[in-house]
């Protein structure tokens, strides 16, 4: 493999080094080593899109975050009325979670399940509709699904009514910065390091990622199998490691 002077993904880093370390100067090897390390904000992989509503969004974004499968998140309100809703003056819209995931690596049908097994409060709570239980669908199929997982759910639930609502996708208006990866930006230092922007506290794969593991969800194997991947320092990946193995098993709460 000829170095061009580019580095497309950090999976054909070892390849480039590796062939052609003999034509390298110091500097380029530096600032390869650089490039390796820089956060993996952007992943170009084919996706499905999930958007539900669980109660306060802060918990599910880290839910989901660092569930295996799922690309990036944001968290916001829709289902309304109200034009450009704020917190604490959200109008008749939801607090939501957008998910963005591979339909490869995991199904729509085991959000679902996660969905139904993570509310804040119980699928059959009566609550004001901005932490109300909803599911907001992006196609056909995905309604189907819908529908049936809450026939089962029902089920479940016996006498108590499962009052989730089912209902088309509709503009999501974007939560204000610092609800974004909420989880993360408590850690200053680390989410300095990664340059996150307004614009990557939606779209970033990485500080997805570590919105969750940071309050020890996915599990170390699954950091340490993908650690490699996600672009961070040593010093960073060890910091995050630590706060997975402190809080793995925990419960999520806003």
């Amino acid at each position: 493999m000829v170095y061009d002077g580019t580095i497309n993904s950090i999976d054909n880093f070892s390849s480039i080094l590796i062939h052609n370390i003999h034509k390298l100067s110091p500097c380029n090897i530096i600032k390869m080593l650089y490039l390796k390390t820089k956060p993996l904000h952007h992943v170009d992989t084919p996706f499905e899109t999930a958007t539900f509503g669980m109660g306060c969004y802060w918990g599910c974004d880290s839910l989901f975050g660092a569930t295996k499968g799922v690309l990036r998140t944001r968290v916001g309100y829709a289902a309304g009325t109200t034009e450009n809703p704020r917190s604490k003056h959200v109008g008749d819209h939801v607090e939501v979670i957008e998910i963005h995931f591979d339909p490869k690596e995991i199904s729509y049908k085991q959000l679902l399940e996660m969905f139904w097994n993570n509310h804040e409060y119980r699928a059959s709570a009566r609550l004001k509709r901005e932490y109300m239980s909803m599911i907001m669908y992006h196609s056909e199929e995905h309604r189907q699904q819908a529908e049936a997982s809450k026939v089962e759910q029902q089920a479940k639930e016996g006498d108590e009514v499962v009052v989730t609502e089912i209902v088309p996708e509709s503009h999501l208006y974007p939560a204000a910065n610092h609800n974004q990866k909420y989880r993360l930006q408590g850690h200053e230092d680390l989410a300095k390091g990664l340059d996150l922007t307004p614009e990557l506290l939606q779209t970033s794969h990485v500080a997805a990622r570590l919105n969750g593991y940071l309050v020890g969800v996915g599990g170390l194997d699954q950091f340490e199998a993908e650690v490699g991947k996600l672009g961070l320092t040593e010093e960073q990946a060890q910091y995050v490691r630590n706060y997975l193995i402190q809080n793995e098993g925990g419960a999520l709460s806003c």
